[in-house]
């Protein structure tokens, strides 16, 4: 199984206050996190400086939330607490802009798969609608979006649109390596990567699920590991 690299101070930092929750953290449970993992305090000072002037994280007062740059970040890793129950329906979006710049395009692919929506065939992305969407955010013009129901079974449906067992596959490998993994740093690392992974999870109705789905059993992972990391900056 190939090695998780430890990460580098800002991404530490980065990866400490998205796993927080919306009090961030203060500099000394930073301070003490990064003598947990191993890293100079004034290597995570720098790191934080940098971060504010980037926007990725606000100071106010002695703590430090995420800014404006990471706050989407951190909705789509909690969209599995927007799941609701399934009807059967299905949302479609369809891409009904043409001639756009190459940037343009990459940018709305990204927010479609953001949106845990998968590509059934060029400009045309469904999901199961059974995530509870903002009825007030504006459409956007480039796209229709629509309620369906398919003729054919919803189970081939969604094994069409995500390679579900290579999701299936990944998830166990860093399930794997967050248990044999004891280093504190390489140990953020593999959370890490866990926890962009899941961003990724397609976050299917029960009835959709493959037998022996991981994705709870990787949401449990992650919550452990902050657990212990919330254990290491209250001590």
């Amino acid at each position: 199984m190939p090695a998780f690299t430890p990460l580098p101070a800002r991404s530490v930092v980065l990866s400490l206050v998205l796993g927080s929750g919306a009090d961030g953290l203060s500099a000394a449970q930073l301070a003490a996190a990064a003598r947990h993992l191993d890293i100079n305090p004034a290597t995570v000072r720098v790191a934080l400086t940098r971060a504010v002037a980037a926007d990725e994280l606000v100071r106010d007062g002695a703590r430090y939330r995420l800014g404006p740059r990471l706050v989407g970040r951190r909705d789509r890793q909690d969209a599995h607490e927007v799941v609701t129950p399934w009807d059967g329906t299905w949302e479609m979006t369809v891409v009904v802009t043409t001639g756009r710049p190459s940037g343009d395009r990459a940018a709305l692919r990204s927010r479609l798969v953001d949106a845990r929506l998968g590509e059934l065939r060029e400009g045309v992305w469904m999901r199961p609608a059974n995530l509870r969407r903002d009825a007030a955010a504006p459409p956007s013009p480039d796209v229709r979006t629509f309620l369906t129901t398919p003729h054919q079974g919803s189970a081939g449906l969604a094994a069409s649109l995500w390679d579900l067992p290579a999701w299936a596959d990944e998830t166990e490998r860093v399930l794997t390596a967050l248990t044999t993994t004891s280093e504190p740093g390489p140990r953020l690392a593999v959370a890490a990567h866990l926890v962009r992974h899941l961003a990724r999870d397609p976050l299917l109705p029960d009835e959709l699920e493959p037998p022996g789905w991981p994705s709870a059993d990787a949401r449990d992972a992650y919550a452990r590991y902050l657990a212990e990391l919330q254990a290491v900056v209250t001590e």
